[in-house]
């Protein structure tokens, strides 16, 4: 966990396993996904399609769409998603450097 996470409420409960492109991550189960991919260090969610400029959490109320991420298959707002055991994170596909 890093300890200069503005997210130290995350900190506390129990935790699950879940991926984030194919790293095992321990997430406090029931957090808001998005902060809790912060707090665990990983600030950079997507690249966007063109430029190739990386993305994360943005306004954490669903109105950007900056922290989008593929769940399951399916590309989901990070920020309107919970933690929960056994998630498959991965950035959407067609992402800048991921795969097309």
């Amino acid at each position: 966990m890093n300890p200069a996470s503005p997210f130290l409420e995350l900190e506390q409960g129990p935790r699950v396993s879940v991926t984030f492109d194919g790293a095992q991550l321990e997430l406090p189960e029931g957090a808001n996904l998005a902060a809790a991919l912060l707090a665990a260090g990983v600030d950079v969610l997507r690249h966007t399609p063109v430029s190739g400029a990386p993305r994360g959490p943005f306004c954490m109320m669903g109105a950007c769409f900056d922290c989008l991420v593929e769940i399951g298959g399916v590309v989901r707002q990070a920020c309107m998603v919970e933690v929960s055991a056994g998630m498959d994170i991965a950035k959407p596909r067609g992402d800048a450097d991921g795969p097309v």
